[in-house]
């Protein structure tokens, strides 16, 4: 303990001639700096010691029936780490080797002693502890912040082999420790280009990296995640990554936008409405007066009206599914249990999945998972979503997976195909209406649901890749 700039030290010896001449070197060649204190046995050196009040602590080898490696054993088992100086015997190089193995700093042979060897192996031994306490502080500091941070840190060798990672990067990446140190980083990366893009702007001068890409965990999920890398030893080519993943951010950022844009559909929708059912009424009362003046026998006549009449109906009925899909309707809202909800919609899609040559794969949690929720209307758009992924696919060949899970406060259901996938630059249009790539159907099926699913408050998002297949994510606030 430090006192107005004195150093305590503590000398445990069980001759008190040895202390006397101990105290007197350092009084004579630095009187103001340490105040030594004295204990004369083993058993009075263990309570001292617990105490922690010395700054430096100054231990004879021979202490009755012990030893000063039995203290230095006492420190240990305390994990009180404090500078100790052992005074051993002449010649006793075993003793000496012990001594350092068991903590102690410094050691000095007694017979030896004079004061300056004395005061310089102490202060020497002082500024060592305090450097290392400085650094096993940095150490910790460095140490936590790599261990709790919730971002990816990963450490790279020349060979772009992960040689550290930290626990949010085994948990995120779906790795275990050993097996995500024997991958390399190009695995992490979904577009193998990118990877030696990646390296060589890491080699120019800055040798920093800040930029988004997308990578897969080892359960094959994509990950959009921002890489902030910069080369720590050129020579050695070690480099660190910090990788935020804004999976989450990315997601939420384009729900909202779905939200808005089916906002401005549904607006849109009522304005057409409006202005196309007036003139199509009028058109269809001209047709039935125009029918009345002309000959029923003029069959030519009566084909080109019936077209007309026909298709201002066919307008008519896509107007008013535009606006049904669209509109926001009266829900009866009731608790039900996802699971259940489920179970229903593939329960109906059954014989269409027989009829395919369709397998299916079902992963529902084992938790109680319950939501508000319209059930027939709900049902209507994992209807549509599961019809959607058995048209894509192959007969005979298809497997649909519909998981359940539950992340904090929300239920989310997956349903996966394993058909021909929608191409990346298709994804933004597939919930807006009329958008179809089938070769039948008017392409409101999937507004509707979108409509369904936002007016339950809850959320849905598309993966896919063509030729691999589509996953839909569509989530709920659990009740």
């Amino acid at each position: 303990m430090t006192i107005s700039g004195k150093k305590h030290l503590l000398m445990i010896d069980d001759d008190e001639d040895d202390f006397f001449l101990v105290n007197s070197l350092l009084q004579d060649i630095s009187p103001d700096q340490y105040v030594l204190q004295w204990v004369s046995s083993y058993s009075e050196a263990l309570i001292s010691i617990e105490a922690r009040a010395h700054d430096l602590y100054l231990v004879d080898y021979r202490l009755g029936g012990h030893t000063g490696i039995d203290v230095l054993h006492h420190f240990r088992r305390l994990g009180y780490k404090a500078p100790v100086i052992l005074f051993t015997g002449k010649g006793d190089y075993n003793i000496d080797k012990e001594a350092m193995q068991a903590g102690a700093a410094d050691y000095l042979v007694k017979s030896e002693i004079n004061a300056t060897m004395l005061e310089r192996a102490i202060r020497y031994t002082l500024d060592k502890f305090s450097h290392l306490l400085e650094i096993e502080k940095s150490e910790k500091r460095y140490f936590s912040i790599f261990e709790k941070s919730n971002d990816i840190i990963l450490l790279a060798d020349c060979e772009h082999k992960i040689v550290a990672a930290n626990r949010a990067a085994l948990r995120i990446l779906k790795y275990d420790e050993e097996r995500l140190y024997g991958n390399h980083l190009n695995e992490l990366f979904t577009d193998g280009g990118q990877i030696q893009a990646f390296l060589d702007q890491l080699c120019t001068e800055q040798g920093v990296v800040h930029q988004e890409y997308v990578f897969k965990n080892k359960e094959g999920q994509l990950l959009d995640v921002m890489v902030n890398a910069s080369l720590l030893d050129s020579k050695k080519q070690l480099y660190l990554c910090i990788i935020q993943d804004v999976t989450e951010q990315k997601r939420k950022a384009r729900e909202k936008q779905q939200q808005e844009k089916f906002s401005i559909t549904g607006r849109i929708a009522r304005l057409v409405a409006h202005e196309v059912r007036n003139p199509l009424t009028n058109i269809l009362l001209a047709v039935s007066q125009l029918k009345d003046e002309y000959d029923p026998g003029d069959e030519e006549a009566q084909m080109y009206f019936d077209i007309m009449e026909r298709n201002c109906h066919r307008i008519n009925q896509l107007v008013s599914e535009l606006l049904e899909s669209t509109r926001l309707s009266e829900l009866n809202m009731q608790p039900h249990r996802i699971n259940t909800l489920v179970e229903k919609a593939v329960s109906q899609a059954a014989d269409r999945m027989q009829l395919s040559g369709i397998s299916l794969e079902m992963r529902l949690s084992s938790h109680e998972l319950l939501i508000m929720a319209d059930e027939e209307k709900l049902l209507i758009a994992f209807l549509n979503i599961i019809i959607n992924g058995i048209e894509a696919m192959k007969a005979g060949s298809g497997l649909l997976s519909v998981e359940s899970f539950h992340r904090e406060d929300n239920a989310f259901v997956r349903i996966t195909d394993t058909g021909s996938g929608i191409p990346q630059e298709n994804l933004p249009q597939l919930f807006e209406p009329f958008y179809t790539s089938k070769t039948k159907g008017a392409g409101l099926g999937l507004t509707a649901t979108q409509n369904i699913i936002l007016q339950h408050k809850g959320t849905i998002a598309v993966e896919s890749r063509p030729g691999e297949g589509t996953s839909f994510l569509v989530g709920f606030p659990l009740v």
